[in-house]
């Protein structure tokens, strides 16, 4: 029985709308969030899509005026209209702000700390 990759997910996702920017050297596309988690992101693939996937990009989720949530990511998958991209990189105050919102969003502190671990063992 083959298992589907839903199935393997180690990390739980959160729906959330927030204004988000996907920039890669020069280019920089507004886009849609769909949701998160403490290892990427799934966003919705902008009209025109000019990006490399060969090349990193950054992801910057503006949670308010000035706080904003940012990762280095690269592309995992493009199906269906949306682009899933996995974190490569994320600094202390933006994964304290992720893990915050995680937090808020599962209401389950023994979730959040096996992801957490899940995280660290990665």
């Amino acid at each position: 029985m083959s298992e589907h990759p839903a199935d393997r997910r180690r990390f739980k996702r959160i729906a959330f709308d927030a204004r988000t920017d996907l920039s890669q050297g020069e280019f920089t596309w507004p886009v849609q969030l769909i949701d998160l988690s403490l290892k990427g992101v799934l966003i919705e693939r902008p009209d025109p899509w000019l990006g490399n996937p060969q090349q990193d990009f950054l992801v910057d989720i503006h949670l308010s005026e000035d706080v904003d949530i940012i990762m280095d990511a690269q592309l995992a998958h493009d199906d269906h209209g949306q682009l899933g991209f996995v974190c490569l990189h994320i600094g202390l105050e933006s994964i304290e702000r992720l893990r915050r919102l995680i937090e808020l969003n599962l209401a389950d502190e023994v979730e959040l700390e096996r992801e957490l671990g899940a995280l660290i063992e990665i």
